[in-house]
């Protein structure tokens, strides 16, 4: 059959369709391959094909999972898929196929989901744009001289292009929310723990989670009930859920108590269209019976990242000790791109005394966010502080990384706190700037309550729907 559309649907009404035999998980690989064929030459979001693998296994017995015959992509950082590749952006820290699936990806098969290859991300998943030297930049489907954001800009990028319904992403300082946001997607960062972790750099720091982003908000929650739950063995397992994810996106919230703000680490402003957008969202909430006021964080934006520098670049130096143990010899010269290798250098600089005190002024500042959270239930600001911007203007590989930096932390002001607490926060793609560029809102809830922003989005989303919005890469 000629399944024309194929991207109409989310990935739990193609599982429907292929429940009720009107479609078979065949045919719905072979419209993914299309619109991947189609489109990935301006959007460079898929950058492995597995397609032969992925016929077999749409054409076998699929496990009667909520996701049952979609077409999924995984990733290329930390998530192993036993047999394909797995650079994580470098041109130093390769593996040329993985021995076993990790833990999050045998969920994921589980869940009926069919592996059709690896999406785009910059080296070691390090900045909040897809763009590296080996697997070069990610295009946005709403315009593609725009960024997809990073590092799950590939995902995204596929996603919003209506490659596949919903992706693998991985968030450490808002690498599913900035993505998200800049391709107009639902993107959830759980609780820290909440899905397995991949790599031992993720359980080391625990900033970084496994998700994915997606259309809708029901299939980011279905996703999270197959693949949220204790790993064995796991030292630290976020709280139990009440009930299924699923559930409470039809459920009301109630009247919630949400704080905003539109505060920067720096003091800058943000952009005009992102804080148009919030005083927007914030009249929205309050039609909708809920209790907003302005309010902060109130914590030392400066001091924070300070501590937060110390303890990443302890961490990186760490990870490329492990590829230096594994592969038997030291990056070459110029192997690791500009900012991998500047972080290399920063860590190995970094004494045990130094990581420590980060290590403690972090846990002494996620207490303060945390207590903040004991007045609202939920903090709401813009993801970004503006639209995405050109990829020639946010580019690693050829601006000055001083410049890098300074564009960068003006761009997204707004997401690394919550890695740090450890606590859910949700990007929504609740509006359009005047160039038709998505402009995402971000709400953060309390620790381990995805549950509340569950009901919150889902709410949100029948007020202002999304889902007929189209990129112009679409069709």
């Amino acid at each position: 059959m000629a399944f024309t559309d194929y991207a109409d649907h989310d990935g739990l009404g193609l599982a429907e369709l292929v429940r009720k035999g009107q479609v078979t998980p065949a045919e719905l690989l072979e419209a993914a391959i299309d619109r991947i064929e189609r489109h990935n030459g301006v959007l460079n979001a898929v950058v492995h094909k597995a397609y032969d693998e992925a016929r077999a296994t749409a054409a076998g017995a699929l496990p009667d999972g909520p996701f049952k015959g979609v077409p999924f992509l995984i990733k290329d950082l930390g998530a192993q898929v036993k047999g394909w590749p797995r650079t994580s952006g470098s041109n130093y820290a390769q593996v040329a196929a993985d021995a076993e699936d990790s833990e999050l990806v045998r969920r994921y098969r589980a869940s009926g989901v069919v592996l059709a290859g690896k999406t785009n991300t910059p080296e070691f998943g390090i900045p909040g744009v897809t763009n590296s030297e080996r697997l070069g930049a990610s295009g946005n489907p709403w315009n593609p001289e725009h960024i997809s954001g990073g590092s799950s800009g590939g995902a995204a990028a596929a996603v919003a292009a209506g490659m596949v319904p919903l992706a693998h992403a991985s968030d450490g300082l808002g690498s599913i929310r900035i993505p998200a946001a800049n391709c107009g997607l639902v993107g959830m960062k759980v609780t820290r723990d909440r899905t397995p972790i991949c790599e031992v750099t993720d359980g080391a720091l625990g900033f970084s989670v496994h998700h994915v982003v997606s259309r809708t908000v029901r299939d980011s929650a279905a996703m999270l009930d197959a693949t949220g739950y204790a790993q064995a063995g796991d030292p630290f397992q976020a709280p139990a859920k009440a009930g299924p994810y699923l559930d409470e996106v039809s459920r009301s919230p109630g009247k919630l108590r949400i704080a905003w703000s539109a505060e920067t680490p720096s003091g800058r402003p943000m952009g005009d269209e992102a804080v148009e957008a919030l005083h927007k969202t914030v009249e929205v909430l309050k039609a909708l019976g809920h209790e907003v006021f302005e309010q902060g964080l109130g914590i030392d934006y400066r001091l924070l990242y300070r501590a937060q520098g110390a303890v990443s670049a302890s961490n990186f130096a760490a990870n490329i000790q492990r590829w230096v143990e594994k592969l038997g010899r030291e990056p070459a010269e110029g192997e690791l791109g500009p900012l991998a290798a500047r972080a290399y250098a920063a860590g190995q600089r970094m004494t045990g005394q130094q990581a420590f005190w980060g290590w403690q002024q972090l846990r002494l500042m996620n207490r303060q966010i945390l207590t903040a959270f004991e007045g609202f239930d939920v903090f709401l600001t813009p993801t970004m502080s503006g639209p995405s911007p050109r990829i020639d203007w946010l580019n690693p590989l050829t601006v000055d990384l001083k410049e890098f930096d300074r564009r960068q932390s003006a761009t997204y002001a707004t997401t690394p706190p919550f890695n740090f607490t450890g606590q859910p926060s949700v990007s929504l793609p609740l509006w359009q700037s005047k160039d038709n560029l998505p402009l995402g809102m971000m709400f953060t809830g309390r620790f381990a309550d995805e549950a509340t922003l569950y009901r919150l989005a889902g709410q949100l989303e029948k007020e202002l729907p999304w889902k007929d919005r189209k990129p112009p890469i679409w069709n």
